[in-house]
């Protein structure tokens, strides 16, 4: 599929090859079998409420932060270039009220598509984490841990006026306080953590380098893709082979990729086209991980790193 300009989405009887499905108003219902290990090209909040309740095993989400950036340039010290900072039209709110409203209609609608026992994580920057966490506990989720993902490469705080923010924060979380049988792999979480005890801190760099998907320019196509061995850390210790993943906001569709080259099955949702168009090109290639760990993960980590971006 051709990207349209300005990134708008296709005219309705513009078809898109392969497990591409556009979502269509006359569309009512969709089953689970007609979703599972395809990308749907549609609002989130209009797709979701079509989908069967009870579905899916774990849902991942990386939200917009909604960083108030406000059009601020920003300059490296040295060399005096822009930073290339998230001014994206998918993060861009009138208000809290409106991202309140957008964050908590979208947790309301995962709860109900969630599997009695499944589990939700969801990812952010100090930006909207709080809200996120607070909005998830008035809906009724029930907060199993939070985990720090702790970056090896953060982009430094070029003005020098504060701390680098080197850390985004993941909420696990039950769909309520009730629910019994989820699914935790300790051994893995032990591995991946920090010290021998399963801690809830992982180390990683950013999505850099090849893993980076790039537009036709030859420019990171979207602003905060996550890097693979994130998704990795989450698919292994909260799934189980076979299991079904939802991303609800796919972006580039790396939970997707990962959930298949680990034994699960997935459905995504996706309203950017020209992201869509990067999952299906993504997914012509492929992706081989491993669902093996060692004590020694951070050095596997790093050796995997390097094998994914030959």
């Amino acid at each position: 599929m051709g990207l349209t300009p300005g990134g708008k989405q296709p005219p309705l009887d513009q078809s898109i090859p392969g497990f591409v499905i556009q979502d269509r108003a006359r569309k009512k219902k969709y089953s689970v079998a007609e979703l599972t290990n395809k990308v749907v090209l549609g609002d989130a909040l209009k797709v979701l409420p079509k989908m069967e309740a009870e579905s899916f095993d774990m849902v991942f989400v990386d939200p917009p932060y909604f960083l108030q950036l406000q059009g601020r340039k920003l300059k490296r010290w040295n060399v005096q270039t822009d930073v290339e900072g998230v001014t994206d039209d998918w993060d861009q709110f009138s208000s809290f009220e409106e991202y309140d409203q957008f964050i908590g209609n979208l947790l309301t609608e995962l709860k109900r598509v969630m599997k009695p026992a499944a589990t939700i994580w969801v990812i952010g920057t100090y930006h909207n984490i709080f809200r996120v966490g607070g909005l998830m506990q008035d809906i009724g989720y029930w907060t199993l841990n939070d985990v720090i993902w702790l970056k090896t490469n953060p982009m430094p705080n070029w003005l020098g006026v504060r701390f680098t923010n080197a850390t985004e924060t993941l909420i696990w979380a039950l769909k309520d306080k009730d629910a019994k049988g989820y699914t935790f792999h300790k051994d893995c979480a032990k591995a991946f953590g920090v010290g021998k005890v399963g801690a809830n801190v992982w180390v990683l760099p950013i999505c850099t380098g090849k893993q980076r998907l790039k537009d036709e320019n030859a420019q990171k196509l979207h602003s905060t893709q996550k890097p693979i061995e994130l998704l990795r850390r989450v698919i292994l210790t909260s799934t189980n082979e076979g299991d079904l993943v939802l991303d609800p906001v796919a972006g580039t569709g790396t939970t997707g990729a990962v959930a298949q080259a680990l034994g699960r099955d997935f459905s995504m949702i996706e309203v950017n086209p020209r992201y869509v168009e990067g999952i299906e090109q993504r997914f012509e290639h492929g992706l081989s991980l491993t669902t093996e760990y060692s004590p020694d993960e951070e050095a596997d980590a790093k050796q995997r790193e390097v094998q994914q971006l030959k």
